[in-house]
């Protein structure tokens, strides 16, 4: 799948030219990687719905720049505090022959089917909910599946665990983290056997 918007070169930089172009409507941006940075901006409701989509944020996408496709990544989001503006973006130009680091959303599966919360009234914790990938650009996943189906109260699914695609590095800095575990919901039984019968 293609995700393409659109931007154009942005003449004036300063803070005050920025505040105008939110005024106007518009996102500062910057594009980075494979050259000199440059500065642009994005129509804010279109890149507003686009952050919407949660593949907008883990995959390549195509940016039309003032007319000419450019393969780039989001890697930074800056929002207002407490508005639903963005502000800000940060953009990485990306080469097919060169390898990127991305985060991918997990998505857990299963839960409702899992021993530990079916057959043992358990609740499952993510840790996790996404993980740092290294790969180049076109073997990067939209996400990373979690199967809970085998996972009772007390076990846990730890990086190692998942499957990734070929070619797809997990960056865990040399550790194993927990991704999802099962714990036990304190109370149920037990306050069933305290209350005497009537």
């Amino acid at each position: 799948m293609t995700i393409q918007f659109n931007a154009k070169t942005r003449v004036l930089q300063g803070t005050s030219a920025s505040r105008r172009l939110r005024r106007a409507g518009s996102v500062p941006a910057v594009v980075y990687g494979s050259g000199a940075p440059a500065q642009i901006e994005v129509d804010h409701n279109e890149i507003f719905h686009a952050l919407r989509n949660e593949a907008f944020h883990a995959s390549v996408l195509t940016m039309v720049l003032d007319g000419a496709n450019q393969s780039v990544i989001l890697k930074d989001t800056q929002w207002h505090p407490y508005k639903q503006q963005v502000l800000h973006l940060d953009f990485q130009r990306v080469d097919a022959t060169h390898k990127i680091h991305v985060k991918v959303p997990l998505h857990f599966i299963n839960a409702d089917i899992a021993p530990g919360v079916k057959l043992e009234g358990g609740m499952v914790s993510h840790p996790l909910t996404e993980l740092d990938l290294e790969c180049l650009p076109g073997d990067l996943p939209e996400f990373v599946e979690v199967d809970l189906k085998d996972l009772k109260t007390g076990s846990s699914i730890h990086v190692s665990a998942l499957t990734l695609p070929k070619g797809v590095k997990a960056l865990t800095h040399g550790e194993d983290p927990v991704v999802a575990t099962i714990l036990a919901v304190r109370g149920g039984d037990d306050a069933a056997e305290e209350t005497p019968a009537a």
